[in-house]
């Protein structure tokens, strides 16, 4: 049996690279395969301007504070130094305080020192201020736990910083801030924070819906388990849950909180899972749908819900989007690839904007849990199935490497999926 489970996973990884190496292909600006995509144009951040439009601790942007972290504090093994060499470090101070951050600041600007070089040859990144040890700073800034960095140009042309805030946000910093004409200030989230995670998931106390009328948890799912979803033409229809691509009932995340007009309904996704929305100036129909991150729906944008009655999802409009922490993340597969929760429509498929490239890339699960299921009775399939027992799955960790070597890095959710949370 582990000699067939093993042969199992070297034809799906295989299948993978396949259907992986044929999406990259195929992801250019016009249907043809091979072109290349164009180079995605850059706005200028505006001065005072900041990215994401809330507050810097608030849990859309870096979070909140943590507390000043101290030479002898017990988490100033959370800092760690930046020795990179295409960074000028300012180091006013002259004790090396400034290349001392946590690893998310530390990737982060890495990112953005390469960026630069790329945007301006013969330009460095400079960094004026990194953390701060002798109170410098504002009560509770970010200066003090190594989470933010106040950035210029090596050749101080302030003509460059509003680009630069613009690379920074590129970059993946999570709040970006055009905050002075001599510099731009950049924060993370902090390194177990659970709004540094995201990945794409429905929370646990969400629910679905099964064949026989009952809802039932989604995190009390099984392989077999028929839930509501529906097709490509917006029908109803019941669907097998095959696998959780990313499963912890335990850590707490924070989602965005998706609520209609009449009849009222709420959806809860993490940020970079997709839900299926329409503009508000569209038709009614199914046609018109496209697949958006959770981070980018609209007040005024219509999502498709179930009410019950009638063989097709039905459009309403997005009334108001909030944030909320939840306990428990959960990221069910159906073989139709969309499932219907809390009522509302929704793809299985996160981080990269395409749900026909991710469904596609998932028919290797969809092959080997036919064949799973034609082997073995459904009190069987927890345990020959894909299933793991908990974290982010090893096909979409495989799914995940693979295309960041194929598609360029405007492909993905800027949260995109943290390989080593759950």
């Amino acid at each position: 049996m582990d000699e067939m489970l093993l042969l199992t996973r070297i034809t799906l990884v295989c299948l993978i690279c396949c259907s992986l190496v044929s999406s990259g292909l195929a992801c250019g600006p016009g249907r043809g395969y091979g072109r290349r995509r164009h180079p995605k144009k850059l706005t200028p951040l505006a001065y005072k301007q900041f990215i994401p439009n809330v507050a810097e601790k608030t849990l859309g942007a870096s979070g909140r504070y943590e507390g000043k972290i101290t030479r002898n504090s017990e988490r100033f093994k959370e800092l760690t130094p930046n020795y990179n060499p295409d960074i000028i470090f300012k180091d006013e101070e002259n004790t090396g305080a400034d290349r001392l951050m946590t690893q998310r600041c530390k990737d982060k600007l890495n990112s953005l020192a390469i960026s630069v070089m790329n945007q301006w040859p013969g330009v460095k990144l400079r960094v004026t201020e990194g953390w701060d040890e002798d109170g410098h700073h504002s009560e509770e800034s970010l200066h003090y736990e190594g989470r933010s960095v106040d950035i210029t140009t090596s050749d101080r042309d302030r003509s460059k910083y509003g680009m630069l805030a613009r690379l920074a946000v590129e970059a993946g910093f999570d709040w970006v801030y055009y905050e002075s004409k001599a510099h731009i200030h950049c924060s993370v989230k902090a390194e177990n924070s659970v709004a540094a995670k995201s990945g794409g998931c429905f929370p646990g106390s969400a629910s679905v819906i099964l064949r026989d009328g009952r809802n039932k948890l989604v995190k009390d799912l099984n392989p077999g388990d028929k839930v509501l979803a529906a097709d490509e033409q917006g029908n109803l229809v019941f669907s097998d849950f095959m696998m959780f691509i990313d499963k912890d009932p335990e850590s707490r995340r924070v989602f965005y909180v998706i609520e209609t007009e009449e009849p009222h309904k709420q959806i809860a996704l993490t940020a970079a899972h997709l839900l299926f929305v329409a503009d508000s100036n569209a038709t009614a129909g199914f046609h018109s749908i496209k697949a958006a991150f959770a981070s980018k729906v609209k007040p005024g944008q219509r999502v498709f819900i179930n009410e019950g009655v009638g063989s097709q999802v039905k459009p309403v409009a997005v009334k108001r989007i909030y944030l909320e922490e939840y306990e428990g993340s959960f990221a069910p597969v159906t073989a139709q690839g969309t499932i219907v929760v809390d009522q509302v429509l929704a793809s299985c498929y996160a981080v990269i904007e395409e749900h026909r490239w991710a469904h596609w890339a998932f028919a290797p699960v969809r092959l080997s849990y036919g064949v799973a299921s034609l082997l073995f009775s459904k009190d069987n399939l927890l345990t020959n199935s894909t299933v793991q027992d908990g974290g982010v799955h090893w096909y979409s960790n495989a799914l995940y490497q693979l295309g960041t070597w194929v598609l360029d890095k405007g492909s993905f959710h800027p949260l995109g999926m943290s390989i080593n949370s759950s």
